[in-house]
This record gives structure tokens, C-alpha cells and sequence, in this order.
């Protein structure tokens, strides 16, 4: 198989004519104990058998030294009676050794168990943490560090599956122990079993109120970790703007100090668990004292016998062997808690933008848009439309002009349901955009931002994202008409080549035809495009004019420009200004008004229009 054919394979692909379903967003629980419990109801089956195994491991652990007390209390009977010592050892024997078998059969169950169960859960966990993340706003993107949310997704995975694990293999063993050695000691002495099921009971309390304290550290800890993740990813993003101003040790200055604020969080964090790992092992190192101690004085009396002296010792010494770590596994539980609470917290939010119940796909037949009476505002003080209402026909090609801030890629952000109007309501084929499905949506328009946004993948698969089912043949003839082929085949590997991370691989140029190429594959009836051509010289922007001339037939066209003379040959135009539709005409219907349009014409700076009104003036005073 071609490597082009190995990456389509790869890529996947939809029904023919029909785009993939979204993927409903779970409903996740937004606490960790919820959280934690969602994903053992789900694989309960396995972990009911690992409770069952792990039980199991324990019991038979902690009866080895029921076992050994058996074989010496044989031994002292034989030596005592004179006779043969195997016929009276043999079952202990037995015993001891069935103790062992069982100790492997079930350790070796359950440790397959968590073979098949460890990396099944951590996928899921991953999984639903990103298909929830998928559906949040874009003001939310917006908002937060990429590369934090990655951190986050990976964290709450790990920390969901190292919670059961403490729980099943830590906890769970432990508190069996607890219950036979204290079954096993009250058969020999009652008060040695009431001394060590006292001091077990206050040393698992008060390890359980320390570890508890400790949850702010790691939840800290855990927020300074994540941070420190997404400064890194911010500054490898933008590693050659350091090198453009020289900047790379302001990076390092800069990136330090996060650093130190994440080794503050930590200090504090196992300096806390240091504390609490002195009381474990001072409180740990009395009771062996007292326990060896007490047991002594009641053999000393003739209160048990040699075997029931060891058999308690014995178990003591595990009892405490295992306690001591409990103080650690709860800082390990509640700092996996803490990892869990803060990426939770910071993506099981609710969504702003949501399918409303029983929302339909969209069908487009003529593609017409119209905005009724629409208010929008990013924040409530500072609105952008107030009551907006415009149209476009079907079929229309409309450009929209105005300074920077006056409302245009708002208003495509709008089309696209990437932000919720406050009130209102946005059509196509006079169907609101708020009953439909935002994936069918979004499947009906084709969108050239620019900045282009590409895939760390091949250049094929980036092309063919906008149609998973064409052909290679379609996207190699998709590249041709954006002027894109020969560039791709002048790489190394042509289509196959990987164009890096957002494409850093390509020019600016080059990203924008790749674009191009993706929208002319998609086929959508409406076609919105934001300074499409912006990162094109004069030369190349005249190659793909009938590219863009043939991608506009028969589809509803918005095109967002500062070159004004782009739009000139548009059938509309719409003239922004402070979120307002102050004129609205064609292209020689405005110049003839003299208004602002032609203000705008008159005063554009090397075919460009000025940022702001300010621009403006600054422009005519140096013409001046």
C-alpha cells in the first residue's frame, strides 16, 4: 500500500455525502468521589473479582503465622510425647503450604486483572475527559492553557486508576488483615487483642485526620504542576518569537518562575508528609515494643504457648510492618484526589454551548442567512450588537467591511455557533441555527480563517479533513485548484509529508492554499472567508483568484477583508461600524454615496484599510 493510501487509511472515514455524528458529551460526575465511582460501576464485574482475589491474597497471608504456630505446637507436642514428629506436623504442613499456593494463585489473578483492566480504564477515562472538552465554547479555549487541559486529561486518567488501585490492593488487603490477626490473636489472648485492635483503630484515625490536612498541599501542588505544563507548552509554541527578539533568557527568567512556584508547592507539601512519617514510626516502633512486651508477660505465666508466643509476635510485627505505610498510601490517596478535584474541577463545567433536546440536523437548500434582532456581548459591559438584523440571499456574495472591533469575525463566529447570542435569532433557510445540531451546522459551511489551522499530520490528511470520504484522487484535484500541488509534490515525501505542529513546516502562504484546498473539498453551500487571502503576495493571490472565483459559484459567500479592492467585485457590501450596520450596498452603489465606504476607499494605505479611525488619520497625515 502507498503511504497516501496508508495515511487515508488511517484518517478513517464517513458515510459518503454525510458527515460523521458528534459524539454526545458524557455526563460526568464534578466531584471525585463521583468521578472515581462512575468508572467502577462501570468495570464492576473486574473489580468484584479483584476485591475477591486481594481478600483472598490477605487471608492467606496473614494466616501464615496461624500456620507456623500449628507446626510448632506439633513440634513441642511430638518432642513432649516422644514420639514420631511427621504424623503430627504433616497437616500443618499442609496447611502452610496451601497458604502459600493460594498467596500466588490469587496475587497472580488479580495482578492479570489489572493487566486488562489498567490501561482499558485509563483510555476511557482520557476518552470521555476529551469528548467533554470537544464540547466546550471557544471562549473557553480561549481561556485556558492547551497545553494544561492536556496535562489535566493525562492526570485525572492516572490519578482515577491509582485511586482504585490504592484502595484495592492497599486499603482494601489491609483492612482484612486487620480483621483476621485481630480474630487470630483474641483466640489466644483476648486482651492482646484488645491492645492492638485499640492502637490500630486510633493509628488509622488519626493517619486518616493528617492525610486529610494535607489535601489543600495537593491540590496546590497539583494546580502548580498544571500551570507550570502550560507555561512550557506556551513558550515551545512561541520558541521562535524568542528567537526573534532575543528573548530566550527572559524565557528561562521567566519560565523559572513558575518553576520555583511549583518547588514552593511541593516543599510544603512533603515537608507536611515528612511530619505525619514521624508519628507513623514513632507510634509504629512503641507498639512493637509493647506488643513483643505484653505478649512476653503472658508467656512468662504460662498464658500461651511457644507457638501462640510466635504466632503473636508474628503478627503484630506485619500489623505494623503494614500500618506504617498507611500514613503514605492516604497522602498518595488524597494527593491522586486533589489531581482528580483539579482537573475535574477545571473541565466537567457546564457547556455554553449546547444542542438544545431534540435538536435536528440542518438541511440547507438555497443557503440563505438572516439575523434577527441579535444582541451579542463577549462580556456584559461591553456589547457588540444590539439588536442586529441583516440577511444575505441565497447565492449572494457579500463582503463585510469595517476597522478592527467593529463586529465582522464576531458575526462569523456567530454563523458558526462558536459563541450563544444573548437574544434573537440567526437563520439559515429559515431554520434556527439554535434548534439544529451544531455539527450539522458546521458541516454546511466551509471556513478560510486567517490563520489557517493544520493538524501535525500529512499534508494529504490535512487536505482530505475536509471530506473524510474523497478520494485521493479529489484531494490531489482539490490541491490543484488552490495551486497548492506543486508546492506539495516539490516536498520530500509530497502528500505524505508532515507539515508540522499548526503547520510550521509551510509559509503563510502555503498554509492558506491548504486551506483552500480543504474548503473546495468540503463542498458546503455557505462559504465564509476571514482574510482569506491576507497572507498571500500580489502574484499568488492573481494565481487562485479563479480558484476562489470557482469555489464562490452557487454557494452563499462572506468574505471579511482589509484589502478593499477584494471585495469589489462582490454583489454586496456591508459596511460595520461599533457592531452597526451603517451602509449596505454594492461595491459602485457605496462609492456613489460618498459615505463611509467611499471614506474608506479613498483612505486606504497600500490597498490595505487602517485599523482604526486613528489609523485613518494617521495615514492622511502622512499623505499630507
Amino acid at each position: 500500500m502507498s503511504p497516501v493510501a496508508a495515511e487515508r487509511g488511517a484518517a478513517g472515514a464517513a458515510p459518503v455525502g454525510e458527515p460523521a455524528a458528534a459524539e454526545r458529551a458524557p455526563r460526568l460526575p464534578r466531584t471525585p468521589l463521583g468521578f472515581c465511582l462512575r468508572y467502577m460501576r462501570v468495570y464492576l464485574g473486574f473489580v468484584l473479582a479483584m476485591i475477591v482475589f486481594e481478600a483472598g491474597q490477605s487471608v492467606c497471608s496473614i494466616m501464615l503465622p496461624y500456620a507456623i504456630k500449628r507446626i510448632m505446637d506439633a513440634v513441642a507436642a511430638a518432642q513432649a510425647a516422644g514420639g514420631a514428629v511427621w504424623p503430627l506436623v504433616e497437616q500443618p504442613l499442609w496447611l502452610f503450604a496451601g497458604l502459600n499456593l493460594g498467596i500466588v494463585l490469587c496475587s497472580r489473578a488479580s495482578g492479570a486483572l489489572l493487566v486488562i483492566l489498567g490501561p482499558e480504564l485509563r483510555r476511557r477515562v482520557r476518552r470521555e475527559l476529551f469528548v467533554y472538552l470537544q464540547h466546550h465554547s471557544q471562549r473557553y479555549f480561549m481561556s485556558n492553557f492547551a497545553g494544561a487541559l492536556a496535562n489535566r486529561l493525562a492526570e485525572v486518567a492516572q490519578s482515577v486508576a491509582h485511586t482504585l488501585w490504592t484502595v484495592l490492593f492497599d486499603f482494601w488487603p489491609l483492612a482484612i488483615s486487620f480483621v483476621v490477626s485481630l480474630v487470630l490473636l483474641a483466640g489466644v489472648s483476648t486482651d492482646l487483642a484488645l491492645v492492638l485492635g485499640g492502637w490500630v483503630a486510633a493509628y488509622v484515625s488519626i493517619s486518616y485526620l493528617l492525610a486529610l490536612r494535607c489535601r489543600r498541599y495537593a491540590r496546590d501542588y497539583a494546580a502548580a504542576r498544571s500551570l507550570v505544563s502550560g507555561k512550557i507548552v506556551d513558550s515551545v509554541s512561541n520558541v521562535m518569537n524568542a528567537k526573534l527578539f532575543a528573548r530566550r533568557e527572559h524565557e528561562r527568567r521567566y519560565l523559572d518562575g513558575y518553576l520555583d512556584l511549583e518547588v514552593a508547592r511541593a516543599r510544603e507539601t512533603f515537608w507536611f508528609m515528612e511530619r505525619i512519617r514521624w508519628f507513623q514510626f514513632l507510634a509504629a516502633m512503641l507498639l512493637m515494643l509493647g506488643i513483643i512486651g505484653y505478649a512476653l508477660a503472658i508467656w512468662s505465666t504460662g498464658g500461651m504457648s511457644a507457638g501462640a508466643f510466635a504466632m503473636a509476635a508474628s503478627l503484630a510485627l506485619l500489623l505494623i510492618e503494614q500500618a506504617r505505610g498507611l500514613s503514605r498510601r492516604f497522602l498518595e490517596f488524597f494527593e491522586y484526589i486533589g489531581n482528580i478535584n483539579d482537573g475535574v474541577t477545571m473541565i466537567v463545567r457546564p457547556h455554553e454551548v449546547v444542542d438544545a433536546a431534540g435538536a435536528v440536523p440542518l438541511v440547507v437548500t438555497r443557503g440563505e442567512v438572516g439575523f434577527e434582532h441579535v444582541s451579542f456581548a463577549y462580556t456584559p459591559e461591553r456589547p457588540v450588537f444590539e439588536g442586529l438584523s441583516l440577511s444575505f440571499r441565497a447565492g449572494e456574495r457579500v463582503g463585510l467591511v469595517g476597522y478592527s472591533g467593529s463586529g465582522k469575525s464576531t458575526l462569523v463566529n456567530l454563523m458558526l455557533r462558536l459563541f450563544e447570542p444573548q437574544a434573537g435569532r440567526i437563520l439559515v433557510d429559515g431554520q434556527d441555527i439554535a434548534g439544529v445540531t451544531q455539527e450539522s451546522l458546521r458541516a454546511a459551511i466551509a471556513m478560510i480563517p486567517q490563520d489557517p489551522m493544520l493538524f501535525h499530520r500529512t499534508l494529504m490528511e490535512n487536505i482530505r479533513y475536509g471530506r473524510l470520504d474523497a478520494s485521493d484522487d479529489e484531494v490531489i484535484e482539490a490541491a490543484r485548484r488552490a495551486h497548492a500541488h506543486d508546492f506539495i509534490m516539490a516536498t520530500e515525501q509530497g502528500y505524505a509529508s508532515l507539515v508540522g505542529e499548526r503547520g510550521v513546516k509551510l509559509s503563510g502562504g502555503q498554509r492558506q492554499r491548504i486551506a483552500l484546498a480543504r474548503a473546495i473539498l468540503k463542498r458546503a453551500p455557505i462559504l465564509l472567508l476571514d482574510e482569506a487571502t491576507s497572507a498571500l503576495d500580489s502574484v499568488t493571490e492573481r494565481e487562485i483568484q479563479h480558484s476562489l472565483e470557482f469555489l464562490m459559484r452557487d454557494r452563499t459567500v462572506v468574505v471579511i477583508a482589509h484589502r478593499l479592492s477584494t471585495l469589489a467585485h462582490l454583489d454586496r457590501i456591508v459596511v460595520f461600524h461599533e457592531g452597526r450596520v451603517i451602509e449596505d450596498g454594492s461595491h459602485d452603489e457605496l462609492l456613489a454615496r460618498d459615505g463611509h465606504y467611499a471614506h474608506m476607499w479613498h483612505m486606504q494605505a497600500g490597498g490595505f484599510l487602517p485599523e482604526s479611525e486613528a489609523g485613518e488619520r494617521q495615514a492622511r497625515a502622512l499623505a499630507g
